[in-house]
């Protein structure tokens, strides 16, 4: 593994100007859907309102999405994340940390929430292995 294979960003890429990431981000090319509404409770067939995002790049804890509208930083939303088209899309809680505008929409950056009624562990296994396989 060499520090080329991955995305680091720069001033231009981050909120503030300040790179504030802790772990490695490999550059990812996916696709996540965001709940902005969810199902009614005890209706199954019921949809849910959702928003496409492309995703930027992943780590163990986070990613960066490409949407066309803003999300509200802090909001805690449901998402399904489709890393590899061969298995089902892995269903996890994330947080918004932060949104700002750019010229093809919006950049957000979300964290990826420990929940034992989401797929934590498959995500944390699949990025584990999408990082050994680079």
């Amino acid at each position: 593994m060499a520090d080329e294979d991955y995305s680091f960003g720069s001033g231009e890429e981050t909120p503030d100007g300040r790179d504030m990431r802790e772990d490695y981000r490999l550059t990812a090319r996916a696709l996540v859907r965001i709940e902005l509404e969810s199902r009614e409770p005890g209706v199954s067939d019921g949809d849910a309102t959702t928003l496409a995002c492309e995703i930027r790049d992943i780590s163990v804890r986070g990613m960066s999405l490409v949407s066309r509208q803003a999300l509200s930083v802090d909001s805690i939303l449901t998402a399904e994340v489709s890393l590899d088209a061969h298995q089902a899309p892995l269903r996890l809680m994330v947080e918004v940390v932060w949104c700002r505008e750019d010229g093809r929409g919006y950049l957000v950056g979300v964290r990826v929430l420990e929940s034992d009624e989401t797929d934590y562990l498959r995500w944390m296994e699949s990025v584990a292995e999408a990082f050994s396989d680079s």
